[in-house]
């Protein structure tokens, strides 16, 4: 098993870039905070005790850390989910071949531990020098004491690659339980389309998730208005407690969206319009797929965005605002982007580069390529729609609950061009990257693309 996973890897690294980079994030992000952490730890006591503007470095790293450490997990769980997700088939037929469930949940660990390692050194050393520039922009600004250092100690990266790892493990185990313990024949069967329901345990899932969301906003919502740093961290973390359920209950939610915003297209394109619509709902977890780093993208973006102005608007009359409390969001912002945007430019394309065999039979009974893009497109717009409705919504409630805190009133601040920019941002990302993995996909022959073409 373990020559057959490494021999996957090697012959399908394309399938396993977008895990190898939300992996590498993961290290990368809990190497820089825990250096950070470190840093403070080590201080000499007399550099520790120089007042600083701002929070002080362990209070920014932990707030940093929390957020951007849960973000990079939920986009390492979603690629691994999404990269066995593609080798469902080779796994049926490893069970049809006699394989036990044990020997396929190995090997998926053997490739995920792989994947970890290879990618464990490039992270480490990515977080310290993150660590190194992130330390300099705040003693630049006066937010941490000109004598610390970051120290040479190969500790956080170590933590941060046992984290990995831990993650990596339980997503793994998570994700291959459906194909490991189904019979052999059914597993195989199982690959050719969608299953139509989803599960009673990931629906129960998403509730919990729901109800956790809005007990974190409600917990924003009643902080007073001196402690309004918390109630925005509550309301951030509840906000990716609220995408994680829609994560878990985006077939059902995705699918019903679809055919709500499929109706004007229909009427504009009636015949790539009702096709584009009929794909996206019969495969809603490939759908799903696609939305959830949409949703993440403009959820996170656009909370952190209104929160600023809102803090802002607050503070305003009373001068409690400061810079750095603005160049801190940013930051922050800037780091939650970087995570989002990366696993929505992987995701899109990997999930419409997958569909070779299934572009080649439209093409074989009649479809033209002008057709098959003008199909592209719809499915593209649909997409990116129902992404951003699903993470404005969240973006909506989180901030609410925050303005509630700041303000006293649920009305936030709304920087409209801001919103704007995320959601012509959101586009930008989604559409190119399923038009150009579309071209790519619809390339060459038909008729050999659909005996079975593979990455």
């Amino acid at each position: 098993m373990v020559l057959l996973a490494l021999g996957q890897l090697r012959r399908r690294p394309a399938a396993f870039a977008g895990l190898a980079v939300a992996l590498l994030l993961l290290v990368a992000t809990t190497t820089l905070f825990g250096s950070l952490f470190a840093t403070q730890v080590t201080a000499p006591e007399a550099v520790r005790a120089t007042p600083v503007a701002g929070p002080g470095l362990m209070v920014i790293a932990g707030a940093f850390g929390e957020i951007a450490v849960l973000v990079a997990f939920f986009v390492v769980v979603h690629a691994i989910g999404f990269a066995l997700r593609r080798q469902h088939r080779e796994l049926a037929l490893l069970r049809t071949i006699a394989a036990t469930p044990r020997q396929v949940r190995r090997l998926v660990r053997v490739q995920i531990l792989a994947t970890a390692l290879a990618v464990a050194l490039p992270g480490a050393l990515a977080g310290w020098c993150a660590a190194h520039r992130f330390l300099d922009a705040l003693r630049d600004r006066g937010m941490a004491a000109p004598g610390l250092r970051v120290p040479v100690t190969p500790l956080p990266a170590l933590v941060a690659v046992a984290v990995t790892l831990a993650v990596g493990l339980v997503a793994s185990a998570v994700a291959v339980r459906r194909v490991s313990r189904i019979a052999p024949a059914a597993a195989l069967t199982a690959t050719a389309t969608e299953q139509g329901r989803t599960g009673v345990p990931r629906l129960l899932a998403g509730v919990c998730a729901l109800v956790g969301g809005g007990l974190l906003l409600r917990l924003a919502a009643t902080r007073p208005p001196g402690e309004v740093d918390k109630a925005g961290q509550a309301a951030l973390l509840g906000s990716l407690v609220l995408l994680v359920a829609v994560g878990l209950t985006g077939p059902l939610t995705a699918r019903a969206l679809v055919a709500v915003l499929g109706a004007p297209l229909r009427a504009l394109l009636p015949g790539t319009g009702w096709l584009a619509e009929a794909h996206l709902r019969g495969y809603a977890r490939r759908l799903t797929s696609a939305v959830v780093p949409v949703a993440l993208l403009v959820g996170l973006s656009a909370t952190m965005m209104i929160m600023t102005r809102t803090a802002e608007h607050a503070a305003g009359p009373t001068g409690a605002a400061s810079a750095t409390d603005v160049w801190l969001r940013q930051a922050e912002l800037a780091l939650l982007t970087c995570f989002t945007a990366v696993s929505t430019v992987h995701t899109v394309i990997a999930v419409t580069g997958e569909r070779r065999r299934e572009f080649a039979l439209l093409r074989l009974v009649g479809a033209t390529r002008r057709q098959l893009l003008r199909m592209l497109t719809s499915e593209a717009l649909l997409t990116t729609a129902v992404g951003v409705l699903l993470g404005g919504a969240v973006a909506a409630l989180a901030s609410a609950a925050f303005s509630a805190a700041a303000t006293g009133s649920a009305m936030p601040s709304v920087p409209v061009a801001a919103c704007g920019w995320i959601v012509a941002g959101a586009a930008a990302l989604t559409v190119p990257g399923i038009l150009g993995a579309g071209l790519r996909a619809i390339r060459g022959p038909a008729a050999e693309q659909a005996v079975g073409a593979r990455d």
